[in-house]
């Protein structure tokens, strides 16, 4: 048996992804079949991602803090006359600057003091709204706003002071730039509170549920797998009651790694009478970039039956065959793989037989079939991800990825859609789901 193209194609792979993790893909043997935990952001232990604690804190935090459509609706009015206060201020303190010397007209005060006393008063309207948990959970900002609300009440009692005695308006300009600092600082804490109640976007809406390894099972080729799956889904937006989530979900294929020798030897392998006769003696499957690799060392036969004897071998060659996986998602969500030769070491014929012959393409639609059956049961929604999650989750992007030592997973990318009560049911079912065992779907 001609081992060089086998050598050759190893000192390639050495090369490109480290002698020792190659060796950790090797098929065949199960010596060392240790289960590797699944990284997923930065390799966080999904089996220890701890939902009960800072993360369900922090969501039940926001969840009470959680404004009614009736406190956005006020607190959308507010906005609005707090911005119609500052432009009748702008007004006024354009008129100053044109007229220093003169006393300001009674008509300019009286409109600003209705805009702000309106603003005033759609403030206080809005903080009555809010319920006893929001009030003790943000007491803080809550007394903050007060506070400047009552400035804002001071400075305009003096402003009608110096009206009421005809002072001329140079004397009214500190006046005019101080409630101009009043009516921007009640403007932003309002924001601040309205953020903290999920009215506007903001960081602390960041809300990160981890789901905790789930492990289905695939029989292939006399071979039992183990295939686990876990994930997690990061909150990006809400808007009117409802968030939007990023989703990852990430399939670990090492057990099928460890066993591809004996899973590809018997169904790729073909040994018809007359035509092409394949063996495969040996097999590899690793990620590179975003795409799966297969290697196959192959035992390749070509064999004639002339009707005037029997078998003749036309012939022979070692083999390794190079396959290229490429994942992907349909408008659907539904996972497909895509399989192509992308290199064959050995002699002319076995080349030609299988870069320009139905074979190859057999060979790499028959590989494909193989790794996807396995990846579809760990990407199957319906049972790795909480009840909560499985109608709203829809997958848009599919790539390999190497873990560590090597291990080979599948990476889904998507979204999940919201309303907040399922948000709310997601997080219960989660901690129902952390305070058991994870448990295996057949």
């Amino acid at each position: 048996m001609s081992v060089r193209p086998w050598m050759a194609l190893m000192v390639g792979v050495l090369s490109l992804t480290g002698g020792k993790e190659v060796l950790a893909q090797h098929g065949g043997g199960h010596a060392n079949r240790s289960r590797p935990f699944i990284c997923v952001f930065d390799c966080r232990d999904p089996v220890d991602a701890d939902l009960t604690s800072n993360d369900l804190k922090r969501f039940d935090r926001i969840m009470a803090m959680q404004a009614t459509p009736e406190q956005a609706a006020a607190f959308a009015k507010t906005q609005k006359d707090v911005q119609a206060a500052a432009n009748q201020l702008k007004t006024l303190r354009q008129l100053l600057e044109k007229s220093p010397t003169a006393p300001l007209p009674a008509d300019s005060a009286s409109a600003l003091s209705q805009s702000v006393d309106g603003a005033r008063a759609g403030n206080r309207s809005f903080l009555a709204l809010l319920s006893p948990a929001q009030n003790s959970g943000l007491k803080d900002l809550i007394a903050k706003l007060a506070a400047t609300d009552a400035d804002l009440g001071k400075e305009m009692t003096a402003l009608h002071q110096v009206v009421e005695s005809s002072q001329t308006s140079a004397n009214l300009a500190g006046l005019a730039g101080n409630l101009d600092q009043r009516l921007t600082s009640l403007q932003s804490e309002q924001i601040a509170l309205a953020r903290e109640m999920s009215i506007l976007p903001s960081e602390e809406q960041d809300l990160t549920f981890h789901f905790p390894q789930v492990a289905t099972s695939a029989e292939i080729a006399g071979q039992q797998l183990s295939v686990p799956a876990a994930g997690e889904a990061i909150r990006r937006s809400v808007a009117e009651g409802h968030s939007q989530f990023d989703l990852r979900l990430v399939v670990d294929l090492s057990d099928l790694q460890e066993s591809v020798t004996e899973i590809f030897r018997p169904l790729l392998s073909e040994a018809p009478r007359c035509g092409q006769r394949i063996e495969v003696r040996d097999g590899m499957l690793f990620a590179q970039s975003a795409t799966g690799v297969a290697v196959l060392h192959l035992h390749y036969e070509r064999w004639i039956c002339p009707a005037s004897a029997g078998e003749l071998m036309a012939a022979e060659s070692e083999a390794t065959v190079e396959i290229k996986l490429t994942p992907s998602v349909d408008p659907s969500g539904d996972l497909h793989l895509a399989g192509e030769i992308s290199r064959v070491d050995g002699n002319e014929a076995v080349r030609d037989a299988l870069k320009t012959e139905p074979l190859g393409a057999t060979l790499a639609a028959k590989v494909s079939s193989l790794v996807l059956s396995v990846a579809k049961k760990g990407a199957d929604l319906k049972a790795t991800l909480p009840p909560a999650a499985r109608e709203a989750a829809a997958m848009r992007k599919a790539q390999f990825q190497a873990g560590g030592a090597g291990q080979l997973r599948l990476v889904l990318d998507g979204q999940l859609q919201f309303s907040d009560e399922q948000t709310k049911e997601l997080a219960a079912q989660l901690k129902q789901q952390l305070s058991a065992p994870a448990t295996s779907t057949q």
